[in-house]
This record gives structure tokens, C-alpha cells and sequence, in this order.
């Protein structure tokens, strides 16, 4: 039960407030209501238009698997190569420019 009343203490606690009065308000609300650190009170939270977290941790699961299914199916994949040390000094082939590799 601890688990379930932490998040709520410490969103209340970040916004200043004591997190356990928080906690207790909120223990005989239906549901849907919440506290909304913003606005320090006991409130329905969708209506008010507070994102549901879990939404939000299932549309970062959606768009991490996208991704992930994309970058499976696609044939080549470019990444930027980093390159440790200086350039190799002399002068380039052909007159090229020092540091131009071929």
C-alpha cells in the first residue's frame, strides 16, 4: 500500500507541500481525482487536463517499438563515425588536403 500513496507524497513534496496531508485528502475521493501540484488542491485531473501517465508511458512504448521495427527492416543504417586523436600530419595525395582519407 506504501508503493501505491509514494508517487502522490512525492509530487506533493516537490511542489512544497507536506506530502502526506496530500495523501490522506486524497484517500476517501473516487477514482478520477488527484492533486494537481499546480494549482495545490484535489481535483479530477482529465477534466482539468493533467495527462494520465500512463498514457504518456505507453505512447513512448508505441513510438520505441516503431522505431525499433524500423530500423530492423531497413537494409543500411548511417551513423557518424567519431575518430579519436589528431589528424595524421603531412601533406595529402595529390595535393589533397591533410586529413582527407580515401
Amino acid at each position: 500500500m506504501k508503493a501505491l500513496r509514494a508517487p502522490c507524497r512525492i509530487i506533493a513534496e516537490n511542489a512544497g507541500v507536506e506530502g502526506e496531508v496530500v495523501v490522506q485528502r486524497l484517500l476517501g475521493q473516487p477514482f478520477a481525482m488527484g492533486y494537481n501540484a499546480m494549482t495545490d488542491s484535489v481535483e479530477d485531473l482529465l477534466a482539468s487536463g493533467v495527462i494520465d501517465p500512463a498514457k504518456v508511458t505507453r505512447n513512448g512504448l508505441q513510438n520505441s517499438c516503431s522505431i525499433a521495427g524500423i530500423m530492423l527492416t531497413t537494409q543500411a543504417v548511417m551513423v557518424e563515425r567519431t575518430r579519436s586523436g589528431a589528424a595524421p600530419g603531412g601533406m595529402g595525395a595529390a595535393g589533397m588536403p591533410s586529413g582527407l582519407s580515401i
